[in-house]
């Protein structure tokens, strides 16, 4: 069962990111990312800690967020399949202003940053696919800042329904308003066609 979530979870990231990549890359990542479990609201990385790796979510889901004005803000959403990374603190090695929660029971796949850098100066395959999940986080955080820039609200949250349903079906209503920036009043008025 547990290399059952492992393999699918890697499978869908590769067919995701690097739909080319050969068998033995498959099997080096594989290898290399470790197992972790959390309970709901479980804090994976605080405020302040420098994040050590890429994050895999196998089963469950995750949240980043950060606070401003004394109110927390959601910046991301992570379920099956997808990768999660301070990409900040972990690139440059700093202390994180993001939080990550588990908001659900998760089981992840981490793969230490320092690892991934030693094992993509050996392997084609791997600095290939670490290229492949750098770009498609640029890529995806460009999308969301052009939409929280130039949509409204009923624009953004139809988005986030095309693109990550399981957004929408599973994550709590205020966290999903934080992440559309706006109030869980405007939220509910979006999703019952008002405005």
């Amino acid at each position: 069962m547990k290399e059952d979530i492992k393999s699918a979870a890697i499978q869908s990231l590769v067919n995701s990111r690097f739909p080319e990549m050969n068998q033995e890359g498959i099997e080096l990542l594989h290898e290399y990312f470790v197992e972790r479990k959390l309970a709901k609201g479980d804090i994976l990385i605080h405020e302040g800690d420098i994040a050590p790796s890429i994050v895999l979510v196998g089963k469950g889901m995750l949240r980043q967020y950060y606070y401003k004005n004394k109110k927390d803000v959601t910046e991301h959403f992570s379920y099956e399949g997808c990768v999660l990374m301070c990409i900040e603190s972990m690139l440059k090695q700093e202390p994180s202003r993001l939080i990550v929660e588990a908001i659900e029971p998760t089981v992840l796949y981490e793969f230490s940053y320092n690892g991934l850098l030693k094992l993509a100066e050996n392997s084609l395959e791997i600095n290939r696919f670490y290229r492949k999940v750098l770009e498609f986080s640029l890529i995806t955080s460009q999308i969301r800042a052009d939409s929280l820039r130039f949509e409204t609200a009923r624009e953004r949250y139809n988005l986030l329904m095309k693109m990550h349903p399981e957004i929408i079906k599973r994550a709590p209503l205020a966290h999903i308003a934080s992440y559309l920036l706006m109030t869980p009043e405007t939220l509910s008025r979006v999703r019952s066609n008002v405005l």
